[in-house]
């Protein structure tokens, strides 16, 4: 019995190891498990760039993205898993979306505009006069952008008629939609709320309230860094933050934190690559991708509901 007895404990003790070790490479949060294969983990896709930021990808999977430091292109990361130029004439790009009309829409906020690439790569001027850090465009036709210094966040609607649909939040930065586009969610780059709007049937926003609440560095505890974001097919929010890749699921409640692929400025995070079920996040010079059992959402088709295991 003694031998048993020993036996057992001594299999409860690797089982215990193997959890602590699991629990620790997931940040100790149980709700990443859901979505996250077991041999997940973060592989480079990108280097040799200044600083990557606009992380989006199209209806294929292919990831495009910008190099804001250096860059005057926008790039693209094929299912090939090469970087190519697709756009020029595109410096300072901060943000970068696909409308339903078949243009890639980008902030430049260093020239105060949004513009729109048409598939020929001609560029069209959106808004003028506008201090734009990041943008989501709904299928209706909607362009939300986020602006950092006004505090504000400004609506652009089909008619190409710009108008402040709140103001307020400390420094409005990330910003997504809910898969059926009934929510807008807005990350705080100087607090650690995560806000939340009701998108009402004329594009404007009600009901703001501090859904999600970020975790902060030991060092700024309240002062989260919520960067870019994205969403799965389930309505989990994904937001880039000081400490990683922060997830909350459909009702707020945090599910986990995805440490950094590396110790520098996580800027931006979005689901590409085949069946959009890769997490991509830019992080400094740097593009970084893992696997996931979920699959992203893009705007500007149709909501298609996570397949159950």
């Amino acid at each position: 019995m003694k031998s048993r007895s020993f036996c057992l404990l001594i299999g409860f003790g690797i089982l215990l190891s193997v959890f602590n070790g699991r629990a620790q490479d997931l940040a100790g949060d149980m709700g990443l498990w859901k979505i996250l294969p077991g041999d997940s983990k973060w592989e480079m896709v990108a280097d040799g760039f200044g600083f990557v930021d606009a992380l989006c990808a199209d209806a294929e999977g292919n990831l495009y993205f910008s190099d804001v430091t250096k860059g005057t292109t926008v790039f693209r990361i094929g299912l090939d898993g090469k970087v190519v130029s697709v756009f020029g004439d595109a410096p300072k790009v901060s943000g970068l979306k696909w409308g339903s009309d078949g243009r890639l829409y980008a902030c430049q906020g260093g020239l105060k505009r949004i513009i729109a690439f048409d598939p020929a790569g001609k560029i069209s001027v959106i808004a003028e006069d506008i201090q734009p850090n990041d943008l989501v465009v709904s299928r209706k036709g909607f362009i939300y952008v986020t602006e950092t210094g006004p505090k504000q966040i400004t609506m652009i609607d089909p008619k190409g008629n710009k108008r402040a649909v709140d103001v307020g939040i400390s420094k409005p930065n990330g910003i997504t939609l809910s898969p059926d586009q009934s929510t807008l969610v807005v990350s705080d780059y100087g607090g650690t709320n995560v806000w939340a709007f009701r998108v009402e049937a004329d594009g404007t926003l009600s009901s703001k309230a501090p859904y999600m609440t970020m975790r902060a560095p030991v060092e700024k505890p309240d002062v989260a860094g919520g960067d870019g974001m994205t969403t799965d097919v389930a309505g989990r929010y994904y937001v880039a933050t000081a400490i990683g890749v922060q997830m909350f699921d459909a009702t707020g409640r945090m599910g986990g934190v995805l440490p950094k692929p590396q110790n520098k400025g996580l800027v931006s995070v979005a689901f590409a690559g085949p069946d959009l079920s890769y997490l991509y996040a830019a992080c400094s010079d740097k593009i970084y991708r893992r696997k996931t059992k979920t699959k992203g959402v893009l705007f500007f088709q149709a909501p298609v509901e996570e397949k159950r295991e």
